[in-house]
């Protein structure tokens, strides 16, 4: 990756996990430590620079020393609404973009995204399990930030369809599909803290 090519990591946790009984689910322990903690650890080693994107309990969030963004509207407006906050706090020209649920995500699987995005030239780089692709889990430039917030101001808020209109390449993750166990529900939760103890 050249060393040129600035990239900016955000962290989306800033959801209303109604699924999570309304709990803040960044900050909903996995093994005994927040599940943005596990977002931290994989994201660092591949970008230069870090924010969380919250909408909730910000005092606790500043406590992972990392700037923290607000959505620019109170109303939640989904993961799209955080990655054009993001886009607008950056001078990046990538912003790589993770929620705050994916606990089996590790570095080399950000750097995997992030390596299709640049040396592919594409506009969107995202994660694909072999089946269907997981949209928030992405690397973007952000050059498309005035697109998206043309789209989210039309009043659209489904991240696959504003993806269909871009160019994008699908990032093949086909032989480990369990790395995108993502956690909804205090079950899911449960089950896999008991397939990893």
């Amino acid at each position: 990756m050249s060393n040129s090519t600035k990239v900016c990591g955000v962290i989306l946790s800033g959801g209303r996990a109604t699924r999570m009984d309304n709990q803040d689910k960044g900050l909903v322990e996995y093994k005994g430590r927040p599940l943005v903690s596990y977002a931290i650890a994989a994201m660092r080693p591949v970008v230069d620079q870090l924010i969380i994107n919250a909408n909730r309990n910000l005092d606790q969030y500043q406590l992972f020393n990392l700037p923290v963004v607000t959505d620019q509207t109170s109303s939640f407006d989904g993961p799209l609404a955080g990655i054009s906050t993001a886009m607008c706090y950056t001078k990046a020209k990538v912003l790589l973009v993770m929620p705050c649920d994916l606990p089996l995500i590790r570095p080399e699987h950000l750097q995997k995204l992030l390596s299709t995005c640049i040396e592919q030239n594409t506009d969107i780089a995202v994660a694909y399990d072999g089946r269907e692709i997981h949209p928030v889990l992405l690397a973007i430039k952000t050059s498309l930030q005035m697109d998206l917030q043309n789209y989210l101001d039309s009043g659209k808020r489904k991240v696959g369809l504003w993806l269909t209109h871009k160019k994008t390449l699908n990032v093949d993750f086909s032989t480990e599909p369990d790395i995108f166990t993502n956690i909804n529900t205090i079950k899911e939760l449960s089950a896999l803290e008991g397939r990893f103890c």
